[in-house]
């Protein structure tokens, strides 16, 4: 026999649960809305300026297009360490804008990245040097290595006429060399841009060549 009290009991019960249910249903809504959402992508976004690479992804990229030229249309490495020379071509106003380097399966890569206006082609000379010394002032410059090449880029600008913005670095100290231990970047003086770059050990083997879109005067030092 079911009295009241337990009746009384169970139809409390069933309240407690239905009053649990409703308020479990219309309670604090924590769930953003879409409008909100939407504010914060926007947010993100802006953070991250599209087409905006890092430094980073730039160097990769100039890396991979160094890394990619075509050496069988290059000059075989002489089997002296003669000196290197061109001529430049063609009008136009070239000036250096970056000094790089990379390693190679037998060799060493060093280049000078060069940009600006016209169509002019820039000339070298590379050669071995006992000292290196600055063009004009005559005044010696340190560089480390046991052997000296230095590289004369012939045909370049003062940036305010080419109207780009020059290497603004000096040392270039690469660790992942074998052959080049530092490149200095010196200056323009009558036209020319004068680097010198460092080897370990003896004077070695190198060639020097020419590569367009970019303009780039490349060095290869064999190992």
């Amino acid at each position: 026999m079911t009295t009241s009290r337990a009746r009384s009991t169970a139809l409390g019960l069933l309240a407690a649960a239905l009053l649990t249910l409703t308020a479990c249903t219309t309670g604090g809504n924590d769930t953003p809305t879409p409008g909100a959402t939407s504010a914060e992508a926007t947010e993100t976004a802006s953070a991250t300026p599209e087409g905006s690479p890092s430094t980073s992804d730039s160097a990769t990229s100039d890396d991979t297009a160094d890394a990619a030229i075509d050496v069988t249309t290059v000059s075989p490495f002489p089997a002296n360490t003669e000196p290197d020379t061109s001529d430049p071509s063609g009008t136009g106003l070239l000036t250096v804008v970056d000094v790089r380097t990379g390693r190679h399966e037998g060799y060493d890569r060093v280049v000078f990245e060069l940009d600006g206006t016209g169509e002019a082609t820039p000339g070298w000379a590379v050669l071995y040097v006992d000292q290196a010394t600055d063009d004009g002032s005559g005044n010696p410059v340190e560089v480390e290595g046991d052997a000296i090449l230095s590289v004369l880029i012939h045909g370049t600008a003062y940036p305010e006429d080419s109207g780009v913005e020059e290497f603004a670095g000096e040392r270039v100290q690469p660790e992942d060399t074998e052959a080049v231990k530092e490149v200095v970047y010196r200056y323009i003086f009558e036209g020319d841009t004068s680097s010198f770059i460092g080897i370990d050990g003896e004077r070695k083997p190198f060639r020097a060549f020419l590569v367009e879109d970019p303009v780039r005067v490349v060095v290869d030092i064999q190992h």
